[in-house]
């Protein structure tokens, strides 16, 4: 049953990624030409909803599914992290897709996407490889 509900859920979530037009390259391009706000404004709201869902789960004390207690640990940043960051917001840029969308536009019959699905997964096979050797 799980496998099932994972599979509804991934295809929902594709669904309104291609309905709200941000698994389009067109809009990702437009957003970093700074030529409309569509992908800055689903991207803060995405902040807001994210920030508020974290207050309320630590106001409510509130527990995984699992029976878990849930916490938030931050990250200590290094160099690593802005390297990554700026590679993947080069490869965001010059693909039209971060790896969510990369699914939904294979789905939605953008076939180029398979492209940058290889390369994230050459890419993210490569950085477990090369991981204990990376800046940190």
């Amino acid at each position: 049953m799980r496998p099932f509900i994972a599979l509804l859920l991934g295809t929902s979530f594709g669904i309104v990624l291609v309905k709200s037009e941000v698994a389009s390259w067109f809009r990702i391009q437009k957003m970093f030409h700074f030529q409309e706000a569509h992908m800055y404004l689903v991207i803060g709201s995405a902040v807001v909803v994210g920030a508020l869902s974290i207050a309320l789960i630590r106001a409510l004390n509130a527990y995984a599914v699992s029976g878990e207690s849930i916490s938030f640990q931050g990250k200590d940043f290094h160099k690593g992290t802005a390297i990554g960051g700026a590679l993947f917001g080069l490869g965001w840029a010059l693909t039209g897709a971060c790896p969510g969308p990369i699914y939904a536009q294979i789905g939605n019959g953008e076939y180029l996407a398979l492209i940058t699905f290889v390369g994230a997964f050459i890419g993210a096979y490569g950085y477990a490889m090369l991981q204990p050797k990376l800046p940190h």
